[in-house]
């Protein structure tokens, strides 16, 4: 070995015996390279930095390049008189410095992981952003380019209309001329002639008393009278399917028929089953209490029974749906808790603050019921909604800080 003021310069020779840097352990006063069968031990004579401190190893040789932390020209490479009490304290010490360190630095690296994916769930979320923008502008762009069509469109429509308006006066105008030039025509056709150009005698015409030439000819040039005005009435057959008749739906509408009598034959079928039930069974609230109970000891089949009964009764009761979609979620029926809750928000409107407790419950089932289904991001938006129902609600809270992880651990390792 030799050394200068801030450096010491140590080669070990490793001939025979292939070493890699696992094999290497180096703390500030701690120096080990262990390649069974063969072992190097140092105990340093003062502290070096570790981290800057460098080893390299080929042609069967270790070079080691230690950097003092003070410097200083050592008397000697490692400690000359300490005891096996010292040396043994100093090497637990380097393991447990070595140990703090590597812990350090993993959970260093945990940090910079963490804010990697923050960053790259930014990046991702302002992506989306743009991405949506995009799509927004296009439309717009699109609605634009319609309404523009349309509205080229129209005024074609009405230049034309104007067009042909004026066809059509002109032509009117044009019969109206030729209708006066035939009248004229037979005005001179009926006036009396000369004494010198004929010597016609003129006849009476019977039941008039003056008279006139070529009568039997005017009366053959004279126009019709105009048709009397009437009314026509047409009768149609009345059609059961409410569009119009069509070759190509022949088959939709017989089968369109034939639901329509299964669905009456149905009703009738449940209004008779309806009227076997007893005084207090026909009524919803009593149904909808005898639900409860079953849910409660857990018969859950039978509670959604109940609740089906109840809701072919009376289908305007929310609390119905939103207890049938609980029976569903714990029989593990998710599409159907979804329309259930789905259902009762629907028939909890307008909201107010009497209904806030039924709409929380509604979109928490709902919530469960996506999240159930892996469908993590639609379970986030029915929690979220409950929240802004409930801000102070800490499950629901812890709930959705839990979907909104599950959400970023699927994002990053898609």
């Amino acid at each position: 070995w030799r050394q200068s003021a801030s450096a010491v310069y140590l080669s070990v020779p490793v001939r025979g015996v292939r070493v890699t840097p696992a094999n290497i352990f180096c703390t500030e006063r701690y120096l080990k390279v262990s390649s069974p069968p063969f072992l190097f031990e140092a105990f340093l004579y003062a502290a070096i930095d570790d981290t800057n401190s460098t080893a390299k190893i080929g042609n069967g040789v270790i070079f080691f390049t230690l950097y003092k932390k003070e410097e200083a020209m050592w008397d000697s490479l490692t400690l000359q008189s300490a005891d096996k009490e010292t040396l043994q304290y100093l090497r637990q010490s380097a393991v447990l410095k070595a140990h703090e360190k590597a812990k350090a630095e993993t959970e260093a690296k945990k940090v910079t992981k963490q804010e990697q994916k923050k960053y790259a769930l930014e990046a991702t979320m302002k992506l989306e952003e743009a991405e949506r923008k995009r799509i927004e502008d296009l439309k717009e762009k699109e609605r634009q380019k319609v309404t523009e069509e349309l509205e080229l469109w129209k005024k074609e429509q009405k230049d034309a209309e104007k067009q042909n308006r004026v066809q059509e006066e002109g032509e009117l105008h044009k019969q109206v001329e030729q209708l006066k030039e035939k009248k004229n025509e037979n005005n001179n056709k009926t006036r009396i002639p000369n004494e010198g150009t004929s010597k016609t005698r003129l006849k009476p015409t019977k039941g008039h008393g003056s008279y006139s030439m070529f009568s039997e000819n005017f009366k053959e040039e004279q126009l019709p009278a105009p048709r009397s005005a009437a009314t026509i009435k047409v009768n149609f057959t009345l059609r059961v399917f409410p569009t119009p008749l069509r070759e190509s739906c022949i088959r939709e509408e017989e089968e369109w028929l034939c639901k329509q009598a299964e669905a009456r034959r149905t009703v009738s079928a449940d209004m008779s089953e309806l009227e076997d039930l007893k005084e207090e069974e026909k009524n919803p609230d009593w149904l909808k209490d005898k639900g409860n109970k079953m849910f409660a000891t857990g018969n859950y089949l039978a509670a959604v029974n109940a609740y089906n009964l109840a809701i072919r009764l009376n289908n305007e009761l929310p609390l119905l749906y939103l207890n049938r979609a609980a029976c569903h979620l714990k029989l593990r029926n998710f599409h159907k808790a979804i329309e259930d809750s789905s259902k009762a928000l629907e028939l909890l409107t307008p909201p107010v603050a009497d209904n806030e407790n039924a709409r929380v419950k509604a979109y928490v089932r709902r919530g469960t019921a996506f999240c159930q289904l892996e469908l993590y991001t639609e379970g986030l938006q029915d929690y979220e909604a409950a929240l802004r129902i409930d801000p102070k609600n800490k499950a629901i809270e812890k709930d959705a800080e839990k979907i909104q992880h599950l959400i970023q651990g699927t994002m990053q390792s898609s």
